[in-house]
């Protein structure tokens, strides 16, 4: 392939596309509140930023002896989010007035109250329900939701339906909540022996077990305290083929069933969701639709019925993680997309890594918030179970090795308000009001211009010119939108003083850092595609068939005939030197803004996420490897299930 002709193909393409982006200017932007066009990619063993992480979960067996009993309302720390600002000015530690103090205090003279205390006096329908409780697997969890059912049979007797979400990711954790199920049964008879208000009580507690994705099961004939019959309908779960999990309808469902019996017993209702997914109806990722959730909390509250809930941390700032599923025909690997937050009622981060949707399944620290929300709001517990698991991919080890401050998170909690009452607020306010714009407006699941080629580019050098060329104006596009973003964050930028809430201000200088380095990193992604196109360069090793564009920390700086067409086509003023020292000027910039977030909200995610976001540079390289023709076959020989 010619040289000369290849530049002047894509120099002439980016002239011609600079004016047509001029006009777009002017053109309103509107939401599509569409899920996201692909939800299956595939993989590859060399996978470059991601990396996985496995450990396996903590396998409790133990019975409890003694019940340490803690009533609902009482939060944990660092796993979930109050129903009020955080008004913190300043970090909690580093308090002048925290430092002054000089506690001395003889911990021998300290009482506490026992057992027979605890939990006596606080009923579901006078606390709050705790927002979160990280617990180290599920043997914690049930033995934790022992306390819980203690506490309320202390007073009457209770009849406990469980919700088993029947998605295919939920199989391995059925089968050990139904190995450990007995924990239950067996502590609550020990406790039983000791309590002369539970002894007083006959079959003081039933169990039902139901299942649900698109549609609910009831998998026990009837409500009881049959440790066997219990185990047998949780293997007898089955798995939902429509990819919908349907929990605040199941929730619904439960209450219209079970409540009239309940109540015919004179028993308190109470349900336990299983699920490690955010719900389908809870509207997570529809702008114009609210769910179900707030229905699902007013008629439990209304039936005085808590629910409790058992899942994961949620992803940061975003509804989707990805999982690893290799398929039993081929043994390839392939990412398939699930919903799994975010922590807020709408995402407060970026939904876009610079060149496409985030990858990423970056912890968060708190739990989904429809799933927290109607814990928090019907008087239960949202139990967190340990974000490590094998199948999760996209979680850089960086991130997955910190162990976010618990007193510094406590600034950071998510607000707990409907939807509707976390919109008002955000339009209240017009700093938090041009953060949500950007966040908007850089959405590439409803910009799907926003999504360039990052592999998958041909090895032949003719069918790539025009797959850079397609590129090439979808990245001039995204600068475009890049600049504008810059601009309305440093609009708002003296707002940012007056702002209470934390969350608010990190999500602010995170987003106003990585729409720096963004705009540098598209600069190189244009610099690769021109350079890759016009040297014809072909795979060393002939097996490969594709390339791909990874990150590089090494920048490319532009040649002569490429800063000519880049002068022309941006219609820079600069010499080639005074251009590249603009380049330099604001890469220094956009390291002092991401260290800048890791000084001012140390030890939380926003902190990992920028010590990341800094390490993966600015540059961009090709490399080729091999894509396996089978992979073509995926959606007619290769059936993805639908987790």
């Amino acid at each position: 392939m010619n040289r000369n002709s290849s530049f002047s193909a894509i120099g002439t393409s980016m002239v011609a596309h600079v004016v047509l982006l001029a006009g777009l200017t002017l053109i309103h932007f509107e939401l599509n509140d569409k899920l996201p066009d692909i939800v299956l990619e595939t993989v590859f063993d060399d996978e470059r930023e991601q990396e996985e992480f496995t450990k396996p979960l903590e396998t409790e067996t133990e019975i409890a002896e003694t019940q340490n009993v803690i009533a609902g309302g009482a939060v944990s720390t660092a796993v979930g989010g109050s129903g009020a600002p955080a008004v913190a000015q300043q970090k909690v530690e580093t308090s002048e007035s925290l430092q002054e103090v000089d506690f001395n205090v003889n911990a021998s003279t300290v009482d506490l109250p026992g057992e027979n205390l605890i939990g006596q006096d606080l009923g579901i329908g006078e606390v709050n329900g705790e927002v979160g409780a990280m617990v180290e697997g599920y043997g914690a969890a049930l033995s934790r939701m022992t306390q819980e059912l203690i506490r309320m049979m202390r007073t009457e007797k209770v009849m406990a339906v469980w919700l088993f979400d029947e998605s295919n990711s939920m199989k391995d954790d059925q089968q050990e909540i139904a190995q450990k199920f007995h924990k239950i049964y067996e502590e609550l008879g020990i406790q039983s022996r000791k309590d002369k208000d539970l002894k007083a009580r006959d079959e003081v507690l039933q169990t039902s077990i139901c299942s649900f994705g698109k549609s609910v099961r009831e998998l026990t004939k009837a409500p009881t305290t049959n440790v066997n019959e219990i185990k047998q309908a949780i293997d007898k779960i089955p798995v939902d083929e429509s990819g919908d999990e349907n929990m605040f309808a199941a929730i619904l469902n439960v209450v219209k069933e079970f409540g009239p019996k309940a109540r015919s017993q004179k028993r308190r209702l109470v349900i336990i969701v299983v699920s490690d997914e955010s719900p389908s109806d809870a509207g997570d990722t529809n702008l114009n639709d609210y769910g179900q959730i707030e229905q699902a909390i007013q008629t439990c509250e209304k039936a005085r019925i808590p629910v409790y809930c058992m899942g994961r941390e949620a992803v940061f700032g975003y509804p989707f993680a990805r999982i690893r599923w290799i398929d039993p025909i081929y043994n390839l690997n392939h990412w398939v997309w699930i919903n799994r937050g975010p922590e807020t009622a709408y995402p407060e981060a970026l939904q876009w890594d610079g060149l496409h949707a985030r990858h990423d399944s970056s912890p968060s620290g708190f739990g989904p918030y429809s799933q927290v929300r109607v814990c928090k709001e019907t008087g239960g517990v949202y139990f967190m179970l340990p974000g490590e698991e094998e199948n999760i991919v996209g979680r850089p080890a960086a991130i997955e090795a910190r162990k976010f401050q618990a007193l510094a998170m406590k600034e950071y909690e998510p607000l707990l308000l409907s939807r509707r009452d976390y919109e008002e607020q955000r339009a209240r306010s017009k700093f938090r009001t041009g953060v949500w714009d950007v966040i908007r407006n850089l959405n590439p699941h409803w910009d799907s211009k926003l999504n360039m080629r990052h592999w998958h580019f041909s090895v032949e050098a003719e069918e790539f010119q025009k797959q850079g060329l397609q590129e090439f104006e979808k990245a001039a596009y995204a600068m475009n939108q890049l600049d504008k973003a810059v601009g309305l964050m440093d609009d708002i930028r003296p707002l940012r003083a007056k702002e209470d809430s934390q969350r608010w201000r990190a999500a602010y200088d995170l987003i106003y850092a990585q729409c720096l380095a963004y705009r540098v990193r598209l600069f190189q992604y244009l610099l690769v595609l021109d350079d890759h196109a016009a040297s014809g360069r072909k795979p060393k090793d002939p097996k490969h068939n594709r390339w791909d564009v990874g990150s590089a920390k090494d920048h490319m700086e532009p040649t002569d005939a490429q800063f000519d067409r880049i002068k022309k086509a941006f219609k820079l003023k600069q010499s080639k030197s005074e251009y590249q020292a603009l380049v330099n000027s604001e890469m220094q910039k956009a390291d002092e803004a991401f260290d800048a977030v890791v000084a001012e909200h140390t030890g939380t995610p926003w902190d990992a996420r920028a010590k990341w976001d800094k390490g993966r540079r600015f540059g961009y390289s090709f490399n080729s490897h091999f894509w396996d023709p089978k992979y073509a076959e995926v959606g007619t020989r290769i059936k993805v299930p639908k987790f």
